[in-house]
């Protein structure tokens, strides 16, 4: 099959071969491995084969520079350079399908090396790169510029090249190193076309790359491997505002939360609503932008989860974990690569139900993600980085039988110290990060009767929208861009905030009703209520209207 061939099979996709005029050189990214400029000439007798791949370590990665020589010895296939067990079985897989394709190497004793040494390799992604300059190193393929082409793919014993997880990083990874050609398995080739300035070349099978590069092989009459297995996608419950039945300081505090990117925690008997709200939010929260799309893809192509079809998902992800997780499935790193639910919700929503029934080991390791935004990962095999920036929703009874709140109209059979732990199951300093904290109370007759003509999810998406063009419109020379995540003293002073405004925190603060903590976040909730409310900022009313939402003092 030609190189124009798979050009047109694909016409969204643009080839990368060995027929382009000028090949493009790159320049390695902090001394990342790739081979600057084109490859020195070989002697006619010893050729080095070259190619480039991605080591991925979580969403950021190191180009690497794939080496291969033919030399004398027994026959056989080494692999050095730090590789892992799934990258050692690559000759296996080599082997056998070089043999399939009528191009047997068991003769030949064959040295790979994979550069730098220092970086771990992992996984079967691996597998293309490390054929295509086996191949160039038997002379099977003519292109003398492969070494600065990304390749990504696992290999089939009939040579066939199967779609891999995390092509999406690999791709952002090595166009900030400077690549712009990729060569990736046709199953991958949507998700690889989600970066649009990334040129590509999507291949079903062996035969065509060596076509591609010049070479000349009989490509077999196979179906391409389109599909992979994929984790079973969780499709999350989600309801319009309309469904709700009273609760008006819930629906509010709602608002309140998505309008400024708030965490919020709603204590109330079982079936106040709690859950239903929350289930509310995902409709009301704007749209991803496509720089938070392609976050959100990007997490979810190292899942294995992302199809690619469809485009990008604007849609802010939801993800509520069962409250017998464990704290490993929440923050992830098991082992390399592996995402946890707190990344699944980056850009979106993180429901704890039942929140004190989490293990305190589960609650307490929220704690430094909702801070920076960011999970930190340390494990035996090393350490990673991986974004975490979610909202935070958990729902509470108000101690462990459900009823123990006043007018609940109910007999509650715990005593004062059983509802006292049950509460401190939510420790203070993990409530201190939480700017919203709302009771709400059983849904009455009176609420059912008069239902109806509830506000729904696209009215108040509208209001929040506009909240948010306004801290967008303020924030456009920050770091950030929204309430909940400015700084308190870029508040005060934006603001110009009188000390007669702020005596009412400042009166909490000495109580110690409120920690500093909470006094910027009380600034940031009032700021949130000025932007629904349109007004230029915090006034004192807002701000005692925030404090109130804070502490449920009056």
């Amino acid at each position: 099959m030609s190189e124009e061939t798979l050009r047109g099979a694909n016409p969204r996709l643009e080839s990368v071969g060995a027929n382009e005029a000028e090949p493009d050189h790159h320049e390695p990214a902090n001394g990342g491995g790739a081979e600057s400029g084109p490859p020195a000439p070989e002697s006619s007798m010893h050729i080095i084969g070259r190619a480039s791949a991605v080591a991925l370590w979580g969403l950021t990665g190191k180009i690497v520079s794939i080496e291969a020589s033919v030399s004398a010895g027994l026959p056989g296939i080494d692999i050095v350079g730090l590789p892992d067990a799934s990258v050692s079985e690559s000759r296996k897989r080599l082997r056998a399908a070089l043999a399939y394709l009528g191009k047997p190497v068991a003769t030949e004793h064959l040295t790979i090396n994979l550069t730098p040494g220092t970086v771990p390799k992992i996984g079967t992604g691996f597998d293309l790169g490390i054929a295509v300059a086996v191949l160039k190193a038997l002379s099977l393929i003519t292109n003398d510029d492969t070494g600065n082409i990304i390749h990504c793919g696992e290999i089939g014993l009939d040579g066939r090249i199967r779609p891999v997880t995390g092509v999406l990083p690999s791709l952002h990874t090595a166009l900030q190193a400077g690549f712009d050609r990729f060569v990736v398995p046709i199953g991958n080739a949507d998700e690889a076309a989600l970066i649009g300035r990334a040129r590509i070349l999507p291949v079903g099978s062996l035969a065509e790359v060596v076509n591609a590069y010049g070479g000349s092989m009989a490509v077999p009459a196979l179906p391409a491997v389109l599909e992979m297995d994929r984790p079973v996608p969780v499709t999350p419950e989600l309801h319009d505002l309309a469904e709700v039945q009273g609760q008006a300081e819930g629906r509010f505090g709602l608002e309140v939360a998505a309008a400024g990117g708030h965490n919020l925690l709603m204590r109330g008997t079982p079936g106040a609503g709690k859950t239903l709200l929350a289930q509310c939010l995902p409709g009301i929260l704007p749209a991803l932008d496509d720089d938070e799309a392609v976050e959100v893809a990007t997490v979810r192509s190292l899942r294995g989860e992302l199809d690619g079809s469809d485009g990008l998902d604007h849609r802010p992800p939801f993800e509520a974990p069962h409250h017998r997780s464990t704290a490993s499935a929440l923050i992830g790193g098991r082992r390399p690569g592996t995402v946890g639910v707190l990344s699944r919700a980056h850009r979106g929503v993180l429901f704890m139900d039942e929140a004190p029934e989490f293990s305190r080991d589960v609650l307490e390791a929220l704690r430094q993600p909702m801070e920076s935004r960011r999970v930190h990962i340390h494990r035996a095999w090393g350490s990673m980085v991986l974004p975490a920036s979610f909202q935070l929703i958990m729902a509470a009874n108000p101690c462990a039988c459900g009823v123990g709140m006043a007018g609940s109209g109910a007999d509650c059979r715990c005593t004062p110290l059983d509802k006292r732990r049950y509460r401190n199951r939510l420790s203070g300093p993990l409530l201190d990060r939480v700017d919203l904290q709302l009771e709400l109370f059983p849904v009455s007759p009176a609420d059912i009767r008069l239902g109806g003509g509830q506000e729904t999810s696209a009215a108040v998406a509208a209001r929040v929208l506009e909240a948010r063009n306004r801290q967008t419109e303020r924030f456009a020379d920050c770091a950030w861009r929204l309430n909940a995540d400015a700084p308190g003293t870029w508040l005060r002073e934006h603001f110009a905030l009188t000390p007669a405004a702020l005596t009412d925190l400042d009166r909490a603060l000495d109580t110690g009703r409120i920690t500093m903590r909470g006094y910027d976040r009380v600034l940031r909730v009032a700021t949130t209520l000025a932007d629904l409310t349109g007004k230029p900022g915090p006034d004192p009313d807002t701000l005692r209207t925030a404090l109130a939402l804070r502490t449920q003092e009056s």
